[in-house]
């Protein structure tokens, strides 16, 4: 028995190099474009290895493949089989971060792109979420700002509240496109937002600001809210060009 989405796939032939790539690329087209949708059922490791003429041990590793990138899961019994996983955002974003932090690392990003691009997207979220915040929204910004309160003679929780903070505030948008996007900038300037705050402590500066932020977007000022984000964003960049300079100049 197969899902509902299965029957009309259509594979391509494979050829002999990298078969099991191969097969997890044509399953993750079908996943792309829409062919296999959420929750289908894949058909049976026998019915995979007949229709792209391989062996099942070569269908194993190509399910291996999408399970490791979270497209599939697998269930036992009577009503088991494998099925195509529903996208999580938050786990997609988190591995959208940690690839811009990989091109950061190698110099195929520069800080200066993803700041620009903070800039700008953040306003967006703030003005946003001055407008569409829910009750539940200001609450979780409200607990992320008093984490970083307690927090604040301890580096290490301090950015953890504060990425907590950020990310409250682009969930109050209500949009998960954006969401997506922005966690992955966020999560993609983490390491350096880090690195300034260790080297300097100007936390309080940090809190006053979130204060600043919070009230505006209680108040639904959508102006005002985007104005004090990038004055955030704005003092990270300055920060960040003072780290260059001391580094520099100890060379």
């Amino acid at each position: 028995m197969v899902g509902p989405g299965s029957q009309s796939v259509e594979f391509n032939p494979v050829n002999q190099q990298n078969l099991p790539r191969q097969i997890a690329d044509q399953i993750r087209a079908a996943i792309t474009d829409g062919t296999l949708s959420a929750d289908d059922r894949l058909p049976t490791e026998e019915e995979l290895a007949r229709r792209f003429n391989v062996s099942r041990p070569t269908i194993r590793e190509a399910l291996k493949r999408l399970a490791a990138q979270n497209l599939i899961r697998s269930r036992r019994g009577p009503t088991g089989g494998t099925f195509i996983n529903r996208p999580d955002i938050l786990e997609l974003g988190e591995g959208l971060g940690s690839a811009i932090r990989l091109l950061v690392g190698l110099d195929s990003l520069s800080l200066d792109e993803i700041i620009q691009c903070r800039h700008e997207l953040e306003q967006l979220c703030a003005g946003l979420a001055a407008r569409m915040r829910s009750d539940d929204d200001i609450a979780a910004l409200e607990r992320a700002l008093a984490r970083q309160k307690e927090c604040l003679s301890q580096p290490e929780q301090f950015c953890a509240a504060d990425v907590a903070f950020h990310r409250a505030l682009v969930n109050a948008t209500g949009n998960r496109l954006l969401g997506l996007v922005m966690y992955a900038v966020i999560e993609g300037l983490q390491p350096v937002s880090n690195m300034v705050v260790f080297r300097y402590p100007e936390r309080d500066l940090i809190i006053r600001q979130h204060e600043a932020l919070l009230d505006a977007i209680r108040a639904g000022n959508e102006a005002t809210a985007r104005q004090l984000i990038a004055s955030q964003v704005d003092t990270l960049s300055q920060q960040l060009e003072r780290a260059r300079s001391e580094s520099r100049s100890r060379r």
